[in-house]
């Protein structure tokens, strides 16, 4: 009775065999069991870890989006202060300038006051022995030299002939009463017939080109009182040069005594 096999003890065999025929492939190769819960807990905590990550992100790029926001607005906000600022220091130089301006108008007319009441005060803006008529600053000297020697004089004086350009000038001028002073007018091939001094201030002859060219032969404008006559520029005349005024300084009008008037 013990030697006997049964149906079912066979099906058991058969089985197990067929569990370890299973084991290997066709290759003879053991082949690994199927995946067990220990990885599927791991897939999930990767899962899971990728979601904080990128939940994080989420969270990081939003700040960072949050910063840059107002980084930007700060900006604009330097901006529009730096405008501001700008426009304001714009406006407070012109004013400044203004000011400056007005003062100098008022220090040149409170020099001209004492000026007139003593002609080489130290707030004159012209040099000593100079005459000063608005803007300009006039010497005459009663030496006689030719006309290209004179020029070559007042260039030494940074200086010019005197020319006569508008009305004021020419009243100036007229009151001078000035008898033979060479003119700067261009020195010209041919003799100009005798014309009245107010006529000068239009005239396009005054003196704008080089010396180096003048010959015996040319002539040369000069004023007699009211009139302009032209003569060889090789003949002596006296001499007037003109010149740029400086400004008045006015710390020179601050230190004087200011006219009662």
């Amino acid at each position: 009775m013990s030697e006997e096999v049964t149906y079912a003890d066979l099906k058991f065999q058969d089985s197990s065999k067929t569990e370890e025929i299973q084991e290997f492939d066709r290759f003879g190769i053991k082949v690994p069991p199927a995946a067990s819960h220990v990885w599927r807990r791991r897939a999930w905590a990767l899962t899971l870890l990728c979601c904080l990550l990128l939940i994080g992100l989420g969270v990081l790029g939003s700040i960072y989006m949050e910063k840059l926001n107002k980084l930007q607005n700060f900006k604009e906000e330097l901006q529009r202060n730096l405008s501001l600022q700008l426009m304001h220091n714009k406006n407070s130089s012109e004013n400044i300038w203004n000011l400056s301006i007005t003062l100098q108008e008022i220090a040149t007319k409170l020099c001209h006051e004492l000026y007139i009441k003593n002609p080489e005060h130290k707030c004159k803006p012209c040099p000593k022995k100079w005459i000063w008529h608005e803007d300009r600053c006039y010497i005459q000297l009663t030496r006689y030299e030719t006309w290209q020697k004179s020029d070559k004089i007042c260039s030494d004086h940074n200086a010019s002939l005197v020319k006569i350009k508008n009305k004021s000038m020419l009243e100036f001028i007229k009151f001078q009463r000035l008898y033979h002073y060479w003119l700067g007018l261009s020195p010209r091939k041919d003799k100009k017939d005798t014309t009245i001094l107010d006529e000068t201030i239009i005239s396009s002859d005054w003196f704008t080109r080089n010396t180096s060219d003048l010959d015996d032969w040319m002539y040369c404008g000069y004023i007699d009182i009211s009139y302009v006559y032209h003569t060889k520029c090789t003949e002596t005349k006296r001499i007037m040069c003109e010149k740029l005024a400086n400004p008045v300084k006015i710390e020179s009008i601050l230190m004087s005594e200011v006219p009662e008037e």
